[in-house]
């Protein structure tokens, strides 16, 4: 199957959008990257906000939230398996990329609303999944129960997102093992809790 013009533009900007952020990554240094010309971009995407959106959705679908929902699994099981998904995948990336989500949130403003609102509706979203998760894991007698679901989820993902920041910055996997090893302490139900 032939790699379209569309295809080279979108794959280009996954790339310098997860590896600069969208300030740093102008329309040019994406077609550069694509090595098309920069007419082409206009004519498969209106604004790079909108192609922004685009890359956003495909990095949410690719990010495996599928298995917080997976009733096969128990739920604290789910927890680790998602986001030991993510470790393996930034292992793969060399720590240098970090979470697109985290990235581009760090630098959404009021001048890019459309990425914005769909950067919140995402971290909504995640959080949803995971209170539910946790929710049931106290059900179950698994995660501890005097922490308030939604809060701990937030507190999650705000704090992994934290972690990948770190890790970025140290360019190797230790943050996200601490992220880990106290993360599961703090949900997982003891003997005594």
């Amino acid at each position: 199957m032939a790699v379209t013009t569309r295809d080279k533009i979108f794959t280009a900007a996954q790339d310098r959008f997860h590896a600069l952020g969208y300030s740093a990554c102008g329309v040019q240094q994406i077609v550069d990257a694509a090595g098309v010309p920069k007419g082409s971009f206009y004519n498969y995407f209106k604004t790079k906000e909108g192609l922004a959106l685009e890359v956003l959705e495909t990095y949410v679908a690719s990010s495996k939230r599928e298995i917080l929902s997976n009733a096969a699994l128990s739920p604290l099981t789910r927890i680790k398996d998602h986001f030991g998904f993510f470790i393996s995948r930034y292992e793969k990336d060399g720590f240098d990329k970090g979470c697109l989500i985290g990235n581009l949130s760090a630098e959404s403003s009021e001048n890019v609303p459309l990425l914005r609102e769909a950067l919140r509706d995402s971290l909504s979203t995640w959080a949803d999944l995971l209170t539910k998760v946790i929710a049931e894991g106290q059900q179950l007698g698994e995660i501890k129960s005097g922490l308030e679901p939604a809060e701990m989820a937030r507190f999650l993902i705000n704090s992994w997102e934290g972690t990948v920041l770190r890790m970025k910055v140290m360019n190797d996997r230790r943050s996200l093992d601490d992220f880990m090893s106290i993360a599961i302490g703090l949900l997982e139900k003891k003997p005594g809790d």
